[in-house]
C-alpha cells in the first residue's frame, strides 16, 4: 500500500531514529519511512469511523480482580522463619552491609 501523501519525511525517520539511539542504512530509513506512512494512513481510514456511540474503553476484556480476600490468617513464628536463616540475632535476618 503506496500513501498518497506524505505523512512522516525521510528527514523525521531520521530525527526519531538519532532521538533512539538507531543507526539506520539508507535502506532502513526508506523502509521505514514508507512503513511509517502506511501506519498513518491507516490510522486516516480508522478515523472516518463513526464512533460517536461507543463508550470508551481501557481493555477489551473485562477485568477481574484475580487476589485473594485480604483476610488476616495465621502466620509463621519466629523460630520457623529465622530457622533457615545463614546469620540472625534470634529476632531479624542478619545480612552483610551493602554500603
Amino acid at each position: 500500500m503506496t500513501p498518497m501523501k506524505e505523512k512522516i519525511s525521510r528527514e523525521e525517520v531520521r530525527r526519531v531514529a538519532a532521538l533512539a539511539r538507531l543507526e539506520l542504512t539508507e535502506g532502513e530509513e526508506k523502509r521505514m519511512t514508507e512503513q511509517m506512512n502506511d501506519i498513518l494512513t491507516y490510522m486516516d481510514k480508522l478515523n472516518e469511523l463513526d464512533t460517536r456511540n461507543i463508550p470508551p474503553t481501557t481493555h477489551a476484556t473485562q477485568l477481574e480482580n484475580v487476589f485473594r480476600p485480604d483476610e488476616v490468617t495465621q502466620s509463621i513464628d519466629r523460630e520457623r522463619a529465622l530457622a533457615n536463616a545463614p546469620q540472625s540475632d534470634g529476632v531479624h535476618f542478619l545480612v552483610p552491609k551493602v554500603i
